[in-house]
């Protein structure tokens, strides 16, 4: 049976060194909850190593967690990656660390925590992690869809970072399954500068680094299951599936 979700497909934890450090593992639980969120996803930047804590933070709740993470490429564009399988993102980020240079200087860039279910401070991640990593747009996207996960262009509303602010237009050899509004912009503005995109389907996400943040963005499914695979065969329009950026009529 389908039912709507609702669904903020990119989510920062303290591992992300622009987050704020109340991004813990039951913190953002706890908000996404209140916020009436039924999917969530976990993009740290170039790391997927808290993602198994909001996971677990999350057993026994009404939300569900889905693993990703928020790739900066060669270009300095950002692309949000989302798996089914925890082990496809760790898979993932063994693949990005082979290709990220430098170690994180916390004075500079923040801190990058590693925290566990219960909200305790495992660790520090030294890399880089606000870096770019020696892979291409086509690099990223290819392996993201090698692991069976979700490429999505980074709030392309944006001019850091996003891939229109950055090359003025989406490659069409790119094969992105979906481009991401930011929360700033709204739909009528989205319409008016993004009307040649029509034919790609437009997300909307919240790009949470603090609390308050939480389901600022949300785009609406309706799945079967709260899976990626699930919202791949949305973006299709597969078997009933769909999706949109307003409410829908319930």
């Amino acid at each position: 049976m389908l039912k709507w979700f609702r669904t903020d497909l990119h989510v920062h934890t303290c591992l992300s060194p622009c987050a704020d450090l109340r991004m813990s593992p039951r913190r953002i639980v706890g908000e996404a909850l209140h916020q009436k969120l039924d999917i969530v996803a976990v993009t740290d930047h170039n790391s997927a190593a808290n993602v198994s804590a909001v996971m677990k933070a999350a057993e026994g709740t009404s939300l569900a967690v889905l693993p990703g993470m928020e790739v900066c490429t060669r270009e300095e564009v950002h692309v949000v990656a989302i798996f089914d399988m925890l082990s496809s993102a760790i898979d993932f980020q063994s693949e990005v660390y082979d290709r990220l240079t430098g170690r994180n200087d916390p004075e500079t860039f923040g801190l990058q925590v590693i925290a566990n279910a219960l909200d305790e401070v495992e660790g520090f991640e030294e890399r880089l992690l606000i870096g770019a990593v020696d892979l291409s747009i086509d690099d990223v996207v290819r392996k993201i869809h090698q692991l069976n996960g979700l490429a999505i262009a980074a709030h392309i509303d944006r001019e850091s970072f996003g891939i229109i602010g950055h090359l003025g237009f989406v490659p069409p050899s790119v094969r992105f399954d979906a481009l991401e509004l930011s929360a700033a912009i709204s739909d009528s503005d989205a319409s008016r500068r993004f009307q040649m995109l029509s034919r790609q389907f437009l997300v909307r996400s919240s790009d949470a680094h603090c609390p308050s943040d939480l389901g600022g963005g949300k785009t609406h499914f309706l799945l079967e299951h709260p899976t990626c695979e699930e919202l791949r065969r949305a973006f299709l329009h597969e078997n009933g599936r769909k999706a949109s950026i307003e409410q829908p009529a319930e």
